[in-house]
């Protein structure tokens, strides 16, 4: 039988008083990306150490290709790569002698770890800075480098722990596609992200995290379900009026008023049918909206329907769909 790439089974971790993971259950099949989505303090960071072997569990079971983390944390490091939320390279070296130094760290021999630090510069894009200590790269550029750095040795399991924070929207792309190859060529990698695009992009199954639980699994389009079909946007320009649509649009779903006070969203099954009834139903209240729109839900939906608040990722506008805090009209 084969065995998940990653797995963890009721996996439990406290600091002092505070719960950081209160009986977590997740698996990765071999070859597939797991999506860790929750917002910051739920968990994520946390399963990731102890299935990294940074940290000791308190409760539960990690496995990484069948293998304990427990009891062979050494073999468990010799199968995996890790990037963090922030880059561990060493400032002093070029982006090369990192490469480098990295691959002969993973046991290659000095010319194998010549030749992937090369490939992996033109991979990321860094081969003009290969040769500059890594103290001059921007943010982006340092970020590049430690993803580069945890794919030296070509690990069959790979933890990317929010792996594109501080990257610029063509470089994100780019490295989505590199994640992608890696995927179709067997790596079985576990992502945790605020970026919800991102999962919603890669992930072959999605697990939410908050306050140290699981509060929902599935594929993306399985998670987006659970919010309805289709979501129809209504912009009143007045908030008085926005507050009559939610009232007597209440009886067609899920409706609520966004924080700019004057569109009202309401969540419905059949988006079609429902956008010709509540035009009727406007024009018989006598309201004439600026615009009605309809759409399909996304994953910032979704987290914000399961968590009650919007992921503390980065604004939009920066390239990820961001999400729009909502509250519902007293």
């Amino acid at each position: 039988m084969d065995r998940d790439g990653i797995l963890a089974e009721n996996l439990q971790k406290r600091f002092g008083d505070v719960v950081a993971l209160a009986g977590v259950d997740f698996a990765a099949p071999t070859g597939t990306v797991l999506g860790l989505l929750g917002p910051n303090g739920a968990g994520k960071t946390t399963a990731v150490r102890i299935l990294t072997t940074i940290l000791r569990a308190d409760g539960g079971r990690a496995e990484v290709l069948g293998i304990r983390v427990d009891r062979e944390p050494q073999a468990v490091r010799e199968r995996i790569g890790l990037a963090g939320q922030y880059a561990a390279v060493d400032e002093n070296l070029t982006g090369q002698e990192n490469l480098r130094l990295m691959g002969l760290l993973t046991h290659l021999s000095d010319a194998a770890a010549a030749s992937r630090a090369d490939e992996l510069l033109e991979t990321f894009d860094l081969v003009d800075a290969a040769r500059r200590p890594v103290r001059t790269y921007s943010g982006g550029m340092r970020r590049r480098l430690d993803v580069a750095a945890a794919l030296v040795h070509r690990p069959p399991v790979l933890f990317l722990d929010e792996p594109t924070t501080g990257l610029d929207p063509g470089s994100r792309t780019d490295l989505w596609g590199v994640i992608a190859q890696l995927v179709s060529e067997g790596t079985t990698v576990l992502l945790t992200t605020q970026y919800l695009e991102e999962a919603d992009r890669l992930a072959d199954h999605i697990v939410v995290i908050d306050h140290g639980q699981v509060i929902a699994r599935g594929t993306a389009s399985e998670l987006k379900a659970t919010v309805g079909a289709t979501i129809i946007e209504i912009d009143l320009a007045d908030p008085a009026n926005a507050q009559r649509a939610r009232s007597a649009l209440a009886n067609h779903g899920l409706c609520d008023v966004e924080t700019d006070g004057h569109t009202v969203e309401l969540k419905v099954k059949d988006g079609s049918h429902a956008a010709v009834e509540v035009v009727r139903t406007l024009d018989g209240e006598g309201l004439d909206p600026v615009s009605l729109m309809l759409r399909e839900p996304t994953l910032d939906d979704v987290f914000l329907a399961l968590t009650g608040h919007v992921a503390e990722g980065p604004p939009s506008g920066d390239g990820t769909a961001g999400a729009r805090e909502r509250r519902g009209a007293a």
